[in-house]
């Protein structure tokens, strides 16, 4: 009936939204069940026995004998020069780029992140190059993988309209995140896979070199600020973040994906926005 149909077709688009776009089998596995009754067993991981203990018992007043120990093994050599870390590579990686068009070719070209093997575009920035304003949020959404633009689904909507009220618009603005590639299923990024990315968000930061920063939410918040206090207690704050040798005015808000879920906020979002307002005109 249409109900049954309405649900299966929610049911359907959630999974599109947490990034599933193909079947493995024309059959679901259960892979709770176990041995060859359950589909697709030919696929499962197999166990592998243990030896079977010895069907003899040892003779009467005489224990066992404990198997021989292994004994301490030895270090294994390394030979040639340790790889850098990740972060280091990604630095100096980023540390090159001399222009917006070098850090867009350096990361279209990186591939020391993870992120990169499973989303479909890179989300580099959006809006004007000379902005006074930068916008930092957190990660590309399902539009925004799909276009390679960051801020273009529902929270880039209303991230429009928010400008709009204080008189900007995307022309007017530049807009990046600190992540440039969708994390699958839009899950939490892991601290490595920010630890990676990091070094080109503050490089960006330094091209474009913008009298002010916006940081949307708390992930671009904590990350930008370094800190692990909450975006409840940051939003509204000015801060300064500080990329190459030098600082930039930072205000922490609210993000639009955020506010979408929780409404009654964007009167903690509208107080910030005059902030950012004020901050502008003086």
């Amino acid at each position: 009936d249409q109900t049954t149909a309405r649900a299966a077709g929610q049911i359907l688009a959630w999974y599109e939204a947490m990034g599933v776009d193909a079947a493995v089998q024309d059959e679901p596995v259960d892979w709770l069940q176990r041995g060859a009754k359950a589909p697709g067993a030919d696929f499962a991981p197999t166990t592998r026995q243990s030896p079977a203990a010895p069907s003899t018992p040892p003779a009467a007043g005489r224990a066992p004998s404990p198997a021989p120990s292994p004994g301490p093994r030895a270090p294994r050599r390394l030979t040639g020069t340790p790889a850098p870390a990740a972060g280091d590579d990604a630095r100096a990686t980023a540390e090159k780029a001399k222009s917006l068009a070098d850090l867009g070719t350096a990361l279209s070209q990186y591939e020391g992140c993870g992120l990169k093997a499973t989303a479909k575009n890179l989300c580099f920035y959006r809006g004007a190059e000379q902005a006074r304003l930068m916008i930092v949020g957190e990660a590309p959404g399902r539009d925004e993988d799909l276009q390679g633009l960051p801020f273009v689904g529902r929270a880039g909507q209303l991230l429009d309209r928010m400008l709009a009220a204080i008189g900007l618009d995307r022309t007017s603005v530049y807009i990046i995140n600190t992540l440039p590639w969708r994390p699958p299923g839009n899950r939490t990024p892991t601290p490595a896979e920010h630890a990676v990315c990091m070094p080109f968000v503050e490089r960006h930061v330094e091209l474009v070199n913008p009298e002010m920063l916006v940081l949307l939410g708390g992930v671009s918040a904590k990350q930008m600020l370094r800190t692990d206090t909450g975006i409840m207690r940051l939003r509204g704050k000015w801060a300064s973040v500080r990329a190459g040798d030098k600082e930039f005015p930072a205000l922490p808000t609210l993000h639009p994906a955020y506010l979408l879920r929780q409404p009654a906020q964007k009167r903690l979002a509208w107080r910030d926005l005059l902030s950012l307002k004020a901050k502008l005109e003086g």
